[in-house]
């Protein structure tokens, strides 16, 4: 985003947090309708255009949002999506997709209000790697000639009565509206989880299972190099051959046998 937008995408989300002050139903349903919001701006090009042009005044946008969405969402959502559309954003896309941002925190929030915030950091975690996994999964949800509504179906039928119902609402409204590659967008909301806790998140492969003690072991030592509490996502990789390789954000920690070997080869060359 440029500055415009991430101002704007600043301040949408203290509205946000302000009128999250009630039960975890509350935030459930911020969430749910923010996505439906959505849905309706991908659906109406001239109305998100409207709601986004910097040469209307903030307030005309505002009182436009109110008469398109007033008495149909809840006065939290209201509240959330009036303030948005009220900044001047650098490009449409920013606001929608800062709406959408809008909703996974609700809902991230709900959980948070309910105790299931790390079941569903952990599951989302585990889905975005199970679909990475399984290429013919991946290219069924990532298939742009497929109706939406048959890959909220499959994502259904796959996780219905064996995830938390939050990671359920986010997996459809990422299969639906999809930006990114499936599996990258998964990994981004198990982050987002994350930092809803203060913690950032380490993607570790390691060529066999690690033990409980090798995990908080591990947990200890990137705390040590990082100054935050660390959550660690471990996805086994045979052919790393030993070792682990350790992504935190843009960084890479590479102890693998086929990262010391590429590199001694490197330094043969």
């Amino acid at each position: 985003m440029y500055a415009a937008s991430r101002e704007a995408c600043a301040r949408s989300r203290e509205a946000l947090r302000a009128a999250l002050t009630g039960s975890d139903s509350v935030a459930a349903t911020t969430g749910s309708e923010l996505f439906a919001v959505v849905a309706v701006l991908d659906d109406q090009r001239s109305l998100r255009v409207a709601l986004a042009d910097v040469s209307v005044p903030g307030s005309v946008r505002a009182e436009l949002s109110e008469r398109v969405f007033g008495g149909k969402v809840s006065p939290a959502t209201q509240a959330a999506l009036t303030t948005a559309v009220a900044q001047d954003w650098s490009r449409t896309a920013d606001l929608v997709d800062t709406l959408v941002l809008l909703g996974q925190e609700a809902l991230l929030e709900s959980a948070a209000d309910s105790g299931r915030l790390d079941a569903v950091e952990d599951e989302l975690f585990r889905l975005g790697r199970i679909i990475s996994d399984n290429p013919d999964l991946e290219q069924a949800l990532a298939d742009r000639t497929k109706p939406a509504d048959a890959k909220r179906e499959l994502i259904d039928r796959l996780l219905t009565g064996k995830t938390e119902s939050i990671t359920l609402t986010l997996a459809e409204q990422v299969v639906t509206r999809q930006k990114t590659a499936v599996g990258v967008a998964f990994d981004e909301l198990s982050d987002l989880a994350a930092a809803r806790r203060d913690q950032i998140v380490a993607h570790v492969r390691a060529a066999i299972e690690l033990s409980a003690q090798q995990r908080e072991r591990l947990a200890a030592s990137l705390n040590r190099i990082y100054g935050k509490p660390i959550q660690v996502h471990v996805q086994v990789d045979p052919s790393l051959l030993s070792g682990l390789v350790v992504h935190v954000g843009d960084d890479v920690i590479d102890g693998s046998a086929i990262g010391r070997l590429e590199r001694l080869r490197r330094s043969l060359t």
